[in-house]
């Protein structure tokens, strides 16, 4: 298939420019003014801007947590996120303790068949040794997982010591790979926890209250020296606070480069939510939501280049599993749902606002993740032999998040009656429509792996 995109404002991370595109087969061929190409199909982009397919680093489908799964699949999960511009995602393959990385590779191989649109995987590593080790090797060499996800936290279930990330990342290090963590003092916050169940403090509230700003705050400058100490790419998972990001800052006074990825919700939304009596479970995620000043601070940590990308963290939960934890905050499900909103809420909020330039959209939104995760410039970008993952925004377009109109496979919407200006109009992946008047034009099937390159603290 051909396509013709005319007249379109162009947004790359570098620049923004008026022009056409074409794209035939898979990629982007040319790029220019007035270009005079038979397409099978013409888009007039006339007032629009066009940018490349978002990516979304941060996601969780069909996620085993808390003795349930998030409830959306590769599937559902795939077309809410193409819907909303998002035309590629890296979700988390989970080890089980005791197990090998391959067979929880096999896993995810199955779950991930029916993807629409394009993924890879992170792998998390939960049981660190010498045979492990070698898998790591394996899976950087030979499966295209460059990416390593650690929790500093869930202690039992997902919780590596800081002996087996150090030597997690001697091994990453020496072949390519790129260490991630959730940084928060699991030991800390389980004390915490305990002592409030112990004072009958059960609702969700209590969930932000068990982890305060200090957690993270410890947990991102400890990270920070074990990357130091071992010379090891490091990126720090779903950042929220000020305490968090003034760790990195201060790491940056040794010359050191630790990547940063937020999340929208941290962005918009705030504590006070958990006051709302159990329709705070809505929120209950980890870290949890924080206050209005860890979001200056995060706004413009993305300005001062310390936060190079925004995620979600999207791990939805129908409302009957949050229910789960209705007489006690620590069997709340964690998630929220999320993957369809980011690219739209971003711009809102960012660029419509003045707290972002629509080139650092685009940066944050899709190119540094291709950048530090090893699949730039085939993907992260508009430029001739790109594949063609493209977004046509009507950027004055005006609507209102709901659960009656979101694609999310959940039956709340965290953002319910928030108005956004901006709206995601038409999304091509590799080529194809995959979103056009609303509706998605592409099958269950569709999404491809895309195997991912070696990294460096330099990529960015």
């Amino acid at each position: 298939m051909s396509i013709l995109i005319k007249n379109s404002r162009v947004v790359t991370a570098s620049e923004s420019y008026i022009a056409d595109v074409y794209t035939e087969g898979e990629k982007i061929v040319a790029i220019g003014k007035d270009l005079n190409y038979e397409a099978d199909k013409i888009i007039d982009a006339s007032n629009k801007l066009v940018f490349p397919g978002g990516i979304d680093p941060h996601v969780h489908l069909d996620m085993p947590f808390m003795g349930t799964y998030s409830s959306d699949d590769y599937e559902t999960g795939t077309r809410a996120a193409l819907h909303g511009g998002t035309t590629m995602v890296i979700d988390f393959i989970l080890q089980t303790q005791g197990d090998t990385l391959h067979n929880a590779l096999k896993t995810w191989q199955e779950k991930s068949k029916k993807a629409i649109g394009d993924y890879s995987y992170h792998m998390a590593v939960t049981d660190f040794n010498d045979d492990v080790a070698k898998e790591v090797v394996q899976m950087i060499e030979e499966e295209g997982i460059t990416s390593f996800k650690t929790f500093m936290a869930y202690k039992g279930a997902l919780m590596i010591d800081d002996g087996q990330m150090v030597q997690l990342m001697k091994v990453v290090k020496k072949h390519g790979g790129l260490v991630t963590v959730h940084a928060t003092n699991g030991d800390m916050i389980d004390s915490l926890i305990a002592k409030n169940k112990a004072k009958g403090n059960l609702s969700p509230l209590y969930h932000y209250l068990s982890q305060p700003e200090v957690t993270e705050a410890e947990a991102s400058a400890r990270f920070s020296d074990m990357l130091h100490y071992t010379d090891c790419p490091g990126y720090i998972v779903h950042m929220t606070c000020e305490g968090a990001l003034n760790a990195v800052r201060k790491a940056t006074q040794r010359n050191q480069k630790v990547f940063v990825e937020t999340c929208t919700q941290y962005l918009v939304l705030d504590a006070s939510l958990y006051e709302k009596d159990f329709d705070g479970a809505k929120w209950v995620m980890s870290p949890p939501l924080r206050e209005k000043k860890d979001q200056t601070a995060l706004w413009s940590g993305i300005n001062q280049g310390l936060v190079q990308v925004v995620g979600t963290d999207h791990c939805p939960f129908m409302w009957e599993q949050k229910k789960m934890g209705k007489d006690d905050f620590s069997k709340i499900p964690n998630g929220h749902p999320a993957i369809e909103h980011r690219m739209e809420i971003l711009f809102s909020e960012g660029v419509n606002k003045g707290k972002i330039s629509l080139p650092k959209y685009v940066e944050v939104a899709s190119t540094n993740a291709a950048k530090i995760f090893g699949m730039y410039p085939r993907k992260g970008t508009i430029a001739i032999g790109s594949d063609a993952d493209l977004v046509v925004f009507d950027p004055n377009k005006e609507h209102t998040i709901s659960v009656h109109t979101h694609h999310m496979n959940v039956d709340y919407s965290a953002y319910e009656g928030m108005k956004i200006t901006g709206k995601t109009e038409t999304v091509i992946l590799r080529g194809q429509v995959a979103i056009e008047d609303e509706e998605c034009k592409l099958k269950a099937g569709h999404g491809q792996f895309i195997p991912r390159g070696t990294t460096s603290k330099t990529v960015i």
